[in-house]
C-alpha cells in the first residue's frame, strides 16, 4: 500500500560517509515501522537497522553499531540512514522497507512487507 523510494547511494572511499533517504508515499505514515536491509552479491539479504513507528526505538546489526544511525521524520514521510566510517564490506544494494504489522517487533526481518527498488552503495579500499 506504501510506495518507497531510496536515494543517496553512490561510490565512496573507505572511512567516508553517506546518507541514504527513503521517501514513503501512497497513504498515511502513522504506525509504520521502517528498516534498512542490504544485500551483497552471493550473500543473503540482511536487516541493517530498523526504527519503530514513533522513532523512539531503534535496532542495529552488530556489524554496523556505532557507525550507522537510523532516523525518521514522520512529518516528511522520510527515513534516513547515516553511514559513517564506511568499510568495503558495507558494499551492497541497500533497500528501504516498511510495514504496518511489525508492532513491537519492528526489528524482525520477517515482518516487512513494502520494499523500495534499492540503491547501490560501493565502498572502495
Amino acid at each position: 500500500q506504501v510506495q518507497l523510494v531510496e536515494s543517496g547511494g553512490g561510490l565512496v572511499q573507505a572511512g567516508g560517509s553517506l546518507r541514504l533517504s527513503c521517501a514513503a508515499s501512497g497513504r498515511t505514515f502513522s504506525t509504520y515501522s521502517m528498516g534498512w536491509f542490504r544485500q551483497a552479491p552471493g550473500k543473503e539479504r540482511e536487516l541493517v537497522a530498523a526504527i519503530s513507528w514513533s522513532g523512539d526505538s531503534t535496532y542495529y546489526a552488530d556489524s554496523v553499531k556505532g557507525r550507522f544511525t537510523i532516523s525518521r521524520d514522520n512529518a516528511k514521510n522520510t527515513m534516513y540512514l547515516q553511514m559513517n566510517s564506511l568499510k568495503p564490506e558495507d558494499t551492497a544494494v541497500y533497500y528501504c522497507a516498511g510495514s504496518y504489522y511489525c508492532g513491537t517487533y519492528y526489528y524482525s526481518d520477517q515482518c516487512y512487507r513494502d520494499w523500495g527498488q534499492g540503491t547501490q552503495v560501493t565502498v572502495s579500499s
